[in-house]
């Protein structure tokens, strides 16, 4: 499925920015790779999800057998044999499904292999199994494209291309980002689903929070001033089309719900295998507060949030993404406003300084000085310090004196 992806990949990829344990980083990058690889549309849409069975059967594609990987690696086999404890019997209905059952230290230690060598043989050793691979039937694909998948998918690839300093991650961003916009908005106006040119005429509140999300992730990634501007306009469009006046957000517009047989309009506030459009909504209205500081996005954000106030506490785990947007508003989320040329080494060391740390209660504007008309009010009135590329760390619009330097900057944000 292509938001269990979307989102597994971002937690390693915040775990291995708390830990540094390389081996979460490893699973972030191998689970965008393969995104890439099996689950993308030529134009840059991400397909909903693949097949788990072919030719009829469960995980023919996938598992191995102990002589399929002998005939496929002619060296270092004792190595991968070692590294994912492969027998002959197997570990799941008699054939294997490979799972990694001993680390790369004690791979190392036992082959007498520094530790650098055994990624790196035992990733010659998945391409070789990936190329016979391909050669087998492929499973189905679903190859529908839905707004709100994408948009989890498209955050997770803004922020890793940026953290990862991985330009193919931001061209896949970039692409997928012109696709929805160009395909999933047809005259103008958001839709649901698309296959084979072909748009749904539905919308729910979980596409438009999703989609405006990873604009805002790719807008803090490449600085363009598109993706801000796209995701305020439909910001304003989900504000006319799914609030509720007694606050929070219907799932389906009003439009949809006269033409439905349901009583009520729905509105699920519970985070499930992926968040509700509510909880999604919530973080929306939170970040475009802290970069634009109109005062409406947050009193919608907190009518928002106190929809789960008695739940919260008592069931956490069914309201995580609640309780990060809840993180965000009352610990007075840091702003960090750039002003300088991208293309200067100045201005990429105080995003670098930015970006070296996991600091979840962040937003980021740049722009070169001035700012452009359609920039985050964030950027206005910001100078240059020294005629130099310059930082300002903020607290709801109130701003310590401006830096130059990265180690001021990591100063500062550590404060």
């Amino acid at each position: 499925m292509l938001y269990d992806n979307a989102l597994l990949a971002r937690a390693y990829l915040h775990a291995w920015q708390r830990t540094g344990k390389v081996h979460y980083r490893q699973i972030c990058e191998e689970t965008l790779n393969f995104i890439a690889r099996e689950m993308t549309h030529p134009d840059g849409g991400f397909y909903s999800s693949l097949d788990a069975d072919s030719e009829g059967v469960e995980g023919k594609f996938y598992v191995w057998t102990q002589e399929e990987i002998k005939k496929n690696l002619d060296k270092d086999i004792d190595l991968f044999e070692a590294a994912y404890g492969i027998n002959a019997t197997g570990n799941w209905e008699g054939k294997i499904v490979l799972q990694r059952t001993t680390d790369d230290a004690t791979l190392a230690a036992r082959f007498a292999l520094d530790s650098e060598q055994v990624p790196v043989k035992l990733a010659y050793a998945h391409k070789k199994l990936l190329v016979a691979r391909e050669k087998r039937i492929r499973p189905g694909t679903d190859d529908k494209v839905l707004t709100e998948w994408n948009g989890l998918m498209l955050i997770i690839f803004a922020e890793a291309a940026r953290v990862l300093d991985n330009e193919d991650y931001l061209s896949i961003a970039q692409a997928n980002a012109n696709f929805l916009f160009t395909e999933l908005r047809p005259d103008g106006q958001l839709r649901r689903a698309w296959r084979n040119g072909k748009a749904s005429s539905e919308v729910f509140l979980s596409d438009y929070a999703a989609l405006i999300l990873g604009l805002l992730e790719l807008y803090q990634t490449d600085f363009d001033i598109r993706w801000f501007t796209s995701a305020q306009e439909l910001a304003e469009e989900m504000i006319e089309q799914f609030s509720d006046p007694e606050g929070g957000f219907f799932d389906t517009t009003a439009k949809s719900a006269k033409a439905s047989t349901l009583p009520l309009r729905p509105k699920e506030l519970q985070d499930n295998a992926i968040p509700s459009g509510n909880s999604l909504a919530a973080e929306v209205l939170l970040k475009l507060d802290a970069l634009t500081g109109n005062a409406k996005y947050r009193k919608l954000a907190e009518e928002t949030l106190g929809l789960v106030s008695d739940f919260v506490g008592r069931y956490p785990t069914g309201f995580a993404q609640w309780l990060s947007g809840a993180d965000f508003s009352i610990h007075n989320a840091k702003q960090v406003a750039v002003m300088g040329d991208l293309g200067r080494d100045e201005t990429q060391a105080l995003l670098a300084e930015i970006r070296s740390s996991y600091r979840p209660n962040l937003v980021v504007a740049q722009s070169p000085y001035p700012p452009e008309e359609d920039s985050p009010a964030l950027l206005k009135n910001r100078k240059l310090k020294n005629d130099l590329p310059t930082a300002y760390v903020c607290e709801g619009f109130a701003c310590k004196l401006p830096v130059n330097n990265a180690e001021e900057l990591r100063e500062q944000l550590n404060q």
